[in-house]
Parts: C-alpha cells; sequence; structure tokens
C-alpha cells in the first residue's frame, strides 16, 4: 500500500489529462468553441484594465516618478514567465491552468498548493477590480450626469462606507454572463477589449500634451526598494496570462492556439503599460496619484482643462474593468472545474450544464465569495494577496518547464522556450525578488490561505483523488 508520502506526491501523467479532456480529438467534455482572436483577448482583457486604470495610485505613491521602471520589471519578470506558460501550455493544453501543469509535474500536494494560490490570485483580483470598477463608474455618473452613488454605498467599511455595491453589482453580472456560455462570454470580452485599447491610446496621444520633465525630477524617491515594492503592486494586473491557460479545453487546436495567444497578449500588455504609465507620470506629479480615484480620468482633465477626455476615459475604464471581472471570475471556474473532476473537490464543483456546457455551480459559488470580497475590502489590500498567488503561481510553471523537459522529453510541444534553461531560472529568480518585497502581513496571510488549502487536502483530497480509483495510472515521485 501506497506511503502517504508516496500518495502525496503522485503525478498525473499528461497523456491521462490529454485523453480524459480531448486535447487532441477536438473533444472533451466542456464545448471548444474559442479561436485565436478571443483567446488572445481573454489574455488582454484580464491584463490591460486591471492595473492601469487604478494602480497607478497604489504604486506610484510607493515607487515614484520610478514607477514606470516599476512596470518595466514587471513586464519582463511576466515575459520571462510567458514563454514558459506559452511551452506548458501547448503541451498540456487542458483547464486548470498551472494547478494542472503542477499535478503533471510535481506532484499531487504540489499542485493543491498551487490551487491554493491560483483561487487566491483569482478570488481577489476578481474582487479587487470590481472595486476599481466603482471608482470609475462614480466618475462616469458624475460626469454625464452630476451625481454619485453615495459613500455608505460605494465604500468598503474601512473605508468609511457600509458596502461596495457597485462592485456587488458588477459580479453579479459577469456570472450571468458566464452562466450563459463560455463562446458568448469570450465574444463579449473580445468587443470590450478592443474599445479600451482605444481610449488607452486617446489617453496616451492626448496625456503627452501635459507632458513636463520637471515631474521626474524626484525620480527614484524610496530607492530600489521602492521599485520593487511597486513591482508587487502592479504584478498582479498580469493575472491576464494565466488567464489564457484556464481556457485549454475551450479552445479550438489548442497546443497551436494557446502559446500563440499567450505571446500576442504579453506584447500587447506590456507596450501599452509602459506608455501609459510612463505619459501618466510625465503629465501630474508623483504626490498628486495618492488617493487620487479615477486616476488616468483626473490626469485627462488636468491637461485639457475639460470634462469630456475624462468622461470618455471613465467610460472606457467602466467597459475595460468589466472585461476584467468577466475574465477572471471564468478564470476561477475552470480551476475549480478541473479540482473537482480530480476528485479533491465535492463532484458538485465540477458539474456541467448540459445545455449551456458551463460549470454552472462554481460559477455561482464563486460569484458569492467575489462579491462579498469586494463589498467589503479595500483595494491595496486585496492587490497585494492578487500579487502573491500570482507570482507564485509563475515560478511553479517555471519549474514545471525544467522538470517536464526532464520526464518527458518527447511530448509534442507546440511551442519551446527560447534560450532554455537560462529563462525558465530567471523567471524563477524575478518572481522571487519580487516575492522579498510585498509586505510581511501579506507574505503572512498568503501562508496562512496556503496552510487551509493544504489542511483540506489531507482531511480529504488526498482520501478522494481519483489517482487513488484502482486501475488508474499514476507516476510516482517518492
Amino acid at each position: 500500500m501506497a506511503t502517504i508520502l508516496q500518495r502525496s506526491f503522485r503525478r498525473k501523467p499528461v497523456s491521462s489529462m490529454a485523453a480524459e479532456t480531448g486535447a487532441d480529438s477536438g473533444g472533451g467534455e466542456l464545448a471548444r468553441s474559442i479561436g485565436l482572436f478571443q483567446l488572445a483577448m481573454i489574455g488582454v482583457g484580464a491584463t490591460i484594465g486591471t492595473g492601469i486604470f487604478f494602480v497607478l495610485t497604489e504604486a506610484v505613491p510607493a515607487a515614484g516618478p520610478a514607477v514606470v521602471w516599476s512596470f518595466v520589471i514587471a513586464g519582463v519578470v511576466a515575459g520571462l514567465t510567458a514563454v514558459c506558460y506559452a511551452e506548458l501550455a501547448s503541451a498540456v493544453p487542458v483547464s486548470g491552468s498551472s494547478y494542472s501543469y503542477a499535478y503533471a509535474t510535481l506532484g499531487e500536494v504540489v499542485a493543491m498548493g498551487v490551487a491554493a494560490c491560483l483561487l487566491l490570485e483569482y478570488g481577489v483580483s476578481s474582487a479587487a477590480v470590481a472595486v476599481g470598477w466603482s471608482e470609475y463608474l462614480n466618475q462616469l455618473l458624475g460626469n454625464l450626469f452630476g451625481v454619485a452613488i453615495p459613500d455608505v454605498l460605494s465604500n468598503s467599511p474601512e473605508e468609511g462606507g457600509i458596502i461596495n455595491l457597485p462592485a456587488i453589482v458588477l459580479v453579479a453580472l459577469c456570472a450571468l454572463l458566464l452562466i450563459r456560455g463560455a463562446s458568448e462570454s469570450a465574444a463579449v470580452n473580445a468587443t470590450m477589449v478592443l474599445i479600451k485599447l482605444a481610449v488607452l491610446v486617446l489617453f496616451i496621444v492626448v496625456g503627452i500634451s501635459g507632458w513636463n520633465t520637471d515631474n521626474f525630477a524626484d525620480f527614484a524617491p524610496f530607492g530600489v526598494t521602492g521599485i520593487t515594492g511597486a513591482a508587487g503592486i502592479i504584478f498582479f494586473s498580469y493575472i491576464g496570462l494565466d488567464a489564457v491557460s484556464t481556457a485549454g479545453e475551450e479552445v479550438r487546436n489548442p497546443r497551436r492556439t494557446m502559446p500563440l495567444a499567450i505571446l500576442i497578449a504579453l506584447a500587447t500588455v506590456t507596450v501599452v503599460y509602459v506608455l501609459v504609465a510612463l505619459v501618466a507620470v510625465a503629465a501630474q506629479p508623483a504626490a498628486e496619484f495618492e488617493g487620487q480615484e479615477a486616476g488616468l480620468s483626473a490626469i485627462l482633465e488636468s491637461v485639457t482643462g475639460q470634462a469630456w477626455p475624462g468622461t470618455l476615459i471613465a467610460a472606457g475604464a467602466v467597459i475595460s474593468i468589466f472585461s476584467v471581472t468577466l475574465v477572471t471570475i471564468y478564470g476561477q471556474t475552470r480551476i475549480l472545474f478541473a479540482i473537482g473532476r480530480d476528485g479533491m473537490l465535492p463532484r458538485f464543483f465540477s458539474t456541467v450544464n448540459p445545455r449551456t456546457r458551463t460549470p454552472v455551480n462554481n460559477t455561482i459559488v464563486v460569484a458569492i465569495a467575489v462579491a462579498l470580497l469586494a463589498g467589503l475590502l479595500p483595494i491595496n489590500f486585496l492587490a497585494e494577496m492578487t500579487s502573491i498567488g500570482t507570482l507564485v503561481a509563475f515560478t511553479v510553471v517555471s519549474v514545471g518547464v525544467i522538470i517536464l523537459r526532464r520526464t518527458a522529453p518527447d511530448l509534442p510541444r507546440g511551442f519551446k522556450v527560447p534560450g532554455y534553461p537560462v529563462v525558465p531560472i530567471l523567471s524563477i529568480l524575478g518572481c522571487i525578488w519580487i516575492i522579498v518585497g510585498l509586505r510581511t502581513i501579506t507574505i503572512l496571510v498568503f501562508l496562512i490561505w496556503v496552510a487551509v488549502v493544504l489542511v483540506w487536502y489531507y482531511a480529504y483530497g488526498i482520501r478522494h483523488s481519483r489517482l487513488g480509483e484502482p486501475g488508474t495510472q499514476v507516476e510516482d515521485r517518492a
């Protein structure tokens, strides 16, 4: 009989995953209805909008004008990891993202630890962007109609309100769309992404007229520590690169489509982020970012002396942050689906509606949990908690590339990491570097959360895992 250690590190063969999900046959329990453009827009949609529309108000006070370098650092680390994701997504094209990759390369208990990161990453980021959406909605209502949602109904208790009602409404709308179907959700998201890109190009074109070199005078007031700390806050927006890999079972020709979509999303996001951050810092003194709601709108209003550019930015933010919330909630539901199918969560979480072919049960559960977080917690804490979950998941993906190259060198891969093994090693080191810059309380809360999930694994998951069923193919590590 296998020991607990052996059971903890049993691996799920990639061949079993591919057969189970129809990766090479075009089948699977979920509907394969998403093409390359829609998938790339899922990555862009989950990334652009999250950071750039409102995280500048958290990141600039931490780094000063040097926040531009924070965006570059976050982008470089994300880029190193993105090519690792591209290889694993082409080799293991299934739902579950880095949870599934860890299951195939590092073992079951590590996969559950990664699942803890992903559930934190997606759930908390959904809540964070929903809070940011509330800020821009108030800005838009004020500009268009001269009204605003009362503070008691648009702020968390810590910020003097009772509940953030707009954030809760947004989560509910996203859940309803996801229940309707993945294809419909992807089409709506692609439309919203194109709108947000147009709006951000407008910001760059108009905002650059307010360029003031004096705003770069005290460039890095908090030194390297401030720059890396801000990079940690920003990094949570790069969750979009992981979101692409959660769609593995709903993509046509996944071995080719997934790596291409990840690389397209990375290139688009990095260029737009750096340009918008550079223009924003040049147009407004760093001291004015702190506590500033709907920052990009306020910057354009100040530069032009008119309300219309800010109104347009606010409208674009309302649309684009909707798409971010939609994709991050989508990602979490697919990860829960994969864990439930593997038996480490109750079957309830992997039940698929026969008509829409979507996991309706876990979509409802996720929506309730995210709505509570968004309604009751402030954005700065939510952003940091998402960053650490993302960074740990990214680290595991980079390690997974190295292991899978050794354990399954002949596995079909639609993409291979260039510069191997230097690139995955640099990705690992970059993620650790940013993690070290996060606040101690953030790391502590994260470790407690992972411990809770591992307690669940040893109390329930290890006994109910489908790899423990007689006749199931397993790869042992211990």
